[in-house]
């Protein structure tokens, strides 16, 4: 059902403490039944009319992680819409979800496990000379207050450089804090026959990454309002986390219970 609809039906004031979720970005995507290019307006009142329901679903110490993208000729659609998120929330982060990246030797630096060029992930080559490819996407953090202790560590990297450990005072271990800008790739889909059964979604690291960024031990609930393939599910499930998510379209209702069930295969062998 409309997302709208659901928490409205289903989900309690404050009963959420994490959300995660990728909204249509209003860019004209083909979806098996959502018309997703309407008036920029009716869009962006529509987005708004969703911040006010997710306000008040979520937990006063909760998160509401949304991912959102833009293409080219149309770069200011995120940003319109986090501004109408800001008469209802702070944003707290703006974290940049990086598909792909290509850093040639000479600008690594000197590290021993790095020999040559790295070019990895994958992005939609874009046939313009005006463009460049569009490599990332944005995370916005929302939170109501934009006081929200996180816990940074859960989703940190080891120091390249090992003589970091024990120069600073939070540096007692080989970890330190990941930064603003995530590296997550999608899965290589080989053969050109085989399409992905969502046009756009997250793989299921994502949501797995902000959830423990906001605080495991704290999150008893997530909700993911655009739920599509059930990304989010699979995320909350390996997590060991209770989930609620919407889906008004029902072949992709169709391919989330079918993940979900999979995944539950898999947990059964284990």
């Amino acid at each position: 059902m409309d997302c709208l609809d659901g928490m409205k039906r289903f989900v309690e004031d404050k009963e959420v403490d994490v959300i995660v979720t990728s909204p249509p970005y209003n860019l004209g995507i083909k979806y098996n039944s959502y018309d997703d290019s309407g008036s920029r307006e009716e869009y962006l009142l529509w987005m708004e009319k969703f911040a006010e329901e997710c306000k008040r679903v979520l937990s006063d110490d909760g998160s509401f992680f949304l991912n959102i993208g833009y293409k080219s000729k149309d770069p200011w659609v995120a940003w319109e819409v986090a501004f109408r998120f800001r008469k209802h929330f702070v944003l707290q982060n703006v974290i940049h979800w990086i598909k792909s990246i290509a850093i040639p030797q000479e600008d690594v630096g000197d590290y021993p496990n790095i020999k040559g060029d790295i070019a990895v992930g994958h992005f939609k080559p874009v046939n313009s000379a005006r463009f460049m490819n569009r490599c990332h996407e944005y995370i916005f953090q929302f939170t109501k207050k934009g006081n929200i202790g996180l816990n940074k560590l859960a989703v940190g990297v080891p120091y390249q450089d090992k003589s970091n450990i024990g120069r600073w005072k939070v540096a007692v271990e080989d970890v330190r804090d990941r930064g603003d800008t995530w590296f997550i790739p999608y899965e290589t889909i080989w053969s050109r026959k085989k399409q992905r059964p969502h046009p756009s979604t997250f793989p299921p690291k994502l949501p797995m990454m902000c959830i423990r960024l906001h605080g495991l031990e704290r999150t008893k609930l997530v909700l993911d309002p655009f739920m599509g393939i059930g990304n989010t599910a699979i995320a909350c499930m390996r997590l060991g986390v209770n989930y609620i998510g919407f889906e008004m379209d029902k072949s992709y209702a169709q391919t989330a219970q079918q993940q979900i069930q999979n995944e539950l295969s898999e947990t059964d062998k284990t």
